[in-house]
């Protein structure tokens, strides 16, 4: 990201002219090491654009001169990933050399070479790729993505029954909320939730991982699945943090943080994968890829 290219539909009360002036000053400096300078540039941005489309939070922890945000904010997520919906997989795939939903298919294939799924959930579905992958398992397949512009990409591959346009988390929410009236109004067994759900390449722009995983587990049918895949570091460059944002201005999670959330929630691990997630600029970003299991009592 050289300059600032938000959207306009958003940014219609913000001085524009001055936030992209403080915002690519933030980057120069940045670049120069100057990071002190650097830090109060990007806090002037957030002082201009209190819901950082541009990412200045994560850019202030990832220089060391800001606290960890929670997560990345939602209208920086969204603009990110609007820019660059055409080009994505390209970038993605080709370029920095993702293969994470193949890896998916295999792991959950490996586990239960025989099972077929009624209802596939993708949280951060993007482009579609793991949808892609996931054909020919899954019997219904819906997917949620922040950017408009990722399921217009998406809804072009024909692979999805329903898009919807979100917060993955307050979509859980949401659903679990109706899951909750229907099992009310029928006063009887619950209604049908996920067998499987899928979110790759989504908590690299989350840090609190708690509300993600409380929700996904229940979303989950009994025995149903949880297949996703995150970015993680040496255990010593956490400083005893359960996440933190790398140099890159993506979220890193530590194994114990992950096996814990999934200990807490009933959800039983059945695949934790070291894995090369993706390079940048020719180097390794290591993560995992897990795959659990929701126990009957959770």
């Amino acid at each position: 990201m050289t300059q600032l290219n938000m959207r306009r539909d958003k940014m219609s009360s913000i001085d524009q002219e001055a936030l992209a002036e403080a915002y690519n000053e933030a980057l120069r400096l940045e670049k120069a090491g100057k990071l002190d300078d650097a830090a109060k540039a990007y806090k002037t941005v957030l002082a201009l654009d209190p819901d950082d489309h541009g990412g200045a939070a994560v850019r202030l922890a990832a220089i060391e001169r800001g606290p960890t945000p929670d997560k990345a904010s939602l209208a920086y997520v969204a603009t990110l990933f609007d820019q660059h919906a055409e080009a994505f997989e390209k970038i993605l795939v080709d370029d920095l050399g993702y293969a994470v939903p193949m890896m998916v298919r295999e792991m959950v294939t490996s586990y239960q070479p025989e099972r077929h799924f009624a209802r596939m959930l993708d949280l951060g579905c993007g482009t579609g790729l793991t949808g892609i992958a996931m054909a020919g398992k899954v019997d219904e397949m819906i997917g949620v993505d922040l950017s408009t512009g990722m399921l217009d990409e998406a809804f072009e591959k024909g692979v999805y029954d329903d898009l919807y346009a979100g917060d993955v988390t307050e979509f859980l929410k949401e659903i679990e909320d109706d899951r909750s009236e229907q099992e009310q109004e029928q006063k009887t067994a619950s209604p049908q939730g996920w067998d499987l759900i899928v979110s790759t390449d989504v908590l690299p722009y989350l840090g609190g991982l708690e509300d993600k995983f409380f929700h996904v587990a229940r979303c989950l049918d009994d025995q149903g699945l949880f297949a996703f895949s995150s970015e993680t570091m040496p255990d010593e460059a956490f400083e005893g943090e359960d996440y933190k944002v790398g140099p890159k201005q993506r979220f890193a999670h530590s194994e114990a943080y992950i096996r814990r959330l999934l200990d807490e929630n009933g959800l039983a691990a059945r695949h934790f994968q070291s894995i090369i997630v993706r390079s940048d600029e020719g180097n390794p970003i290591y993560g995992h890829l897990v795959l659990a299991e929701k126990s009957a009592t959770s």
